[in-house]
């Protein structure tokens, strides 16, 4: 029986070293560590999912009509960040010989059928991008718009002039890949046959060769005779091409016609040095946006600490000192006239509706809140590096699978302080462990059927699936277990009044207190809109973000602000005689989850036009919402916890019988 006992726990273990590894897989991408090329060493760069800020729906690359490289599609390894991101990175032909400045045929395509002029002409007119990458750069393309120098990364499946009814192809790319001549010791990579499974060895022999530090290209469209580019081969010199071209001379998108695609290299040396190649993608706009955001929230954190200190020093302990100074005598006739939140001393700590929810939503809040603070601390330190896609989410899902040993801990804890007792313990500790990602998988799951029934590489494998739900119930919900039994272990909150039998009644108000509740959630938010603007930005325009700084800094101001205002709140409920503050002080700072889903809501409205269609707008409102779910338990969590040291300290200070 020990023996059966001892192998089923060694398969469990292996188990989640499994679940681990497969989620993990791709944690280490080539071209994060410095690769130096040779002379004429050949590098072949690597195509993405195509995107489109208008649908918001990605699909291979290879779903159009393209050429393919010669030994067959080969897909990358992608970690689970990756593949929630709807990321499917793939080989391509487009062949770079180090330091070789070239113009190359590709191939051509047979006559464009109708299925394919279809998909095409859509694709065209959706603004899809197609995403490349060289030594784990993105192509990068920039334009000129009123003046003005913007920059995209990848470049156009196709375009439509408003001066023409046709739809043209983008078949010839001029690529410029600027290089920085590196000499000396460097590292050895030692491949296994997979990629992400590479060895890193320090080499001490010296190294002479190039760094590729920047990749940009140039798209067009060229018309080039069908019959006399097929007969070339794959990577056979053609003549180089000036970009752009008149419309007469571009490849037009339509049926039974053959389309070569072409490709030039350029190299250039440039003083640009390793570490510093992804400046040009991570070039932080609008600096004094975000501290105009950060002043903004000081403003805010200096009035509510204002109105805290005179709470604290002016009214409660200034009550306290007179109360104490008083003899037994004064003491007794004073608790007959006592008035505002003293008279509520033997209600203050009753039993709250819905305690177990409550309870519930304190736990999975302590669980995304510590998720959040480690990784952007990690962030803001830099180890969140762009070059390792995926890796941020892969990281926070991770964290968060850990933390539920926090989550079950906190919501157990809080039940038995609340209860009185263990009993129900375990119901607790389940429902902490099911709550929030329960929610997220009913969403993705719904959202999920919309992306399988559009193709779209967004859809989240079978496979995917089934690792997900093993994390969730071999890794999350034991540890959150753990927790909860380590939660009885502790030792209880005691209250420091007791509770009277008799509940009293709450005067009636000429406004409800909810209002006052929903109100107190724009302060919070805030001290968070302007940053959460160009968070959506970075999700939904495909921009980079990476002022993880600024969000640090934002971060904190936020928590701050959400305990004071929750103090607040629970300070003037109490004051008019309400003893019923424990979701009051969960929801006035859980409220900003509803002004940061209305601005989601503006934010399609106004800065998404180009979002077109139901699937699209169902899409964003779906991760939207779950975004605004997760703000809600971790913010009403800070107000909630902070609210509750308070009102034990206040009438710890209390000496009423």
């Amino acid at each position: 029986m020990a023996v059966q006992r001892k192998i089923s726990s060694t398969h469990f273990c292996a188990l989640i070293i499994i679940l681990l590894a497969s989620v993990c897989n791709g944690f280490y991408l080539p071209g994060s560590y410095m690769h130096t090329y040779a002379p004429g060493e050949s590098i072949f760069a690597k195509v993405n999912s195509l995107t489109s800020i208008e649908t918001e729906l990605p699909f291979s690359y290879y779903s159009l009509p393209y050429c393919k490289p010669e030994g067959g599609i080969k897909k990358s390894a992608e970690n689970l960040g990756e593949l929630l991101m709807g990321d499917q990175i793939d080989n391509s032909p487009y062949r770079f010989n180090m330091n070789r400045n070239e113009s190359l045929y590709l191939c051509t395509t047979n006559p464009l059928n109708e299925n394919e002029v279809k998909l095409l002409k859509q694709r065209t007119r959706d603004l899809y991008q197609v995403n490349m990458i060289l030594d784990n750069l993105p192509a990068m393309r920039y334009a000129k718009q009123n003046g003005i120098n913007i920059q995209w990364t990848g470049y156009p499946v196709g375009y439509a002039p408003p001066q023409s009814s046709e739809d043209y192809i983008i078949n010839h790319l001029k690529f410029k890949v600027l290089v920085h001549e590196y000499e000396g010791t460097g590292v050895q990579v030692l491949g296994t046959g997979d990629e992400t499974m590479a060895v890193v060895q320090e080499s001490e022999k010296k190294l002479n060769g190039y760094e590729i530090v920047g990749f940009e290209v140039v798209p067009c469209s060229v018309k080039r005779d069908p019959e006399a580019m097929s007969k070339l081969k794959m990577y056979d010199t053609v003549d180089p091409v000036n970009c752009p071209v008149d419309l007469e001379k571009s490849q037009i998108i339509r049926e039974q016609e053959r389309v070569s695609f072409t490709y030039e290299v350029e190299f250039v040396k440039s003083d640009i040095r390793w570490p510093s190649r992804w400046d040009a993608y991570l070039k932080m706009e609008g600096a004094r946006v975000h501290w105009f955001s950060i002043m903004n929230s000081l403003m805010v954190i200096f009035f509510l600490a204002g109105i805290v200190f005179v709470i604290f020093l002016r009214t409660v302990r200034r009550d306290l000192t007179r109360y104490e100074e008083l003899d037994k005598e004064a003491q007794a006739q004073m608790n007959e006239e006592l008035s505002g939140w003293k008279l509520v001393v033997g209600d203050v700590f009753r039993e709250p509706n819905c305690s177990k929810l409550l309870c519930v939503m304190v736990g999975d809040g302590t669980q995304i809140l510590g998720m959040a603070v480690v990784t952007i601390v990690f962030a803001a330190l830099g180890f969140m590096s762009p070059a390792s896609r995926g890796m941020l989410l892969t990281g926070m899902i991770i964290l968060y699978l850990f933390l539920g040993l926090v989550a079950g801990y906190v919501g157990v804890r809080l039940w038995i302080t609340i209860k009185g007792t263990t009993e129900g313990w375990r119901s607790v500790s389940w429902s902490v462990s099911c709550f929030f990602p329960g929610i997220v998988f009913i969403i993705l799951t719904a959202l999920n059927f919309i992306l399988w029934g559009s193709k779209s590489t967004g859809a989240i494998p079978i496979s995917l699936y089934f690792i997900l739900i093993s994390l969730w119930f071999c890794i999350s919900v034991p540890l959150t277990l753990l927790g909860g039994y380590f939660g009885t272990k502790a030792e209880p909150i005691q209250y420091p009044v007791r509770t009277n039998q008799i509940p009293r009644e709450i005067p009636a108000r000429k406004y409800p207190s909810w209002l006052l509740v929903l109100g107190a959630g724009t302060l919070p938010f805030g001290t968070l809109f302007i940053e959460l603007f160009f968070i959506l930005s970075s999700i939904w325009l495909g921009r980079f973000y990476y002022v993880f700084g600024f969000l640090l800094v934002v971060f904190v101001l936020l928590v701050v602000v959400c305990a004071e205002v929750s103090v607040v709140l629970t300070y003037m409920h109490l004051c008019v005689e309400d003893w019923q503050w424990w979701w009051k002080a969960f929801y006035a700072s859980g409220s900003v989850s509803l002004y940061v889903f209305m601005y989601s809501i503006n934010y399609l409205i106004f800065d998404l036009r180009s979002l077109s269609g139901p699937v699209s707008a169902m899409l964003y409102l779906g991760y939207s919402l779950i975004m605004a779910i997760a703000i809600m338990l971790s913010t009403g969590t800070i107000g909630f916890l902070i609210s509750f040291y308070f009102v034990h300290y206040l009438f710890s200070s209390v000496k009423i019988d």
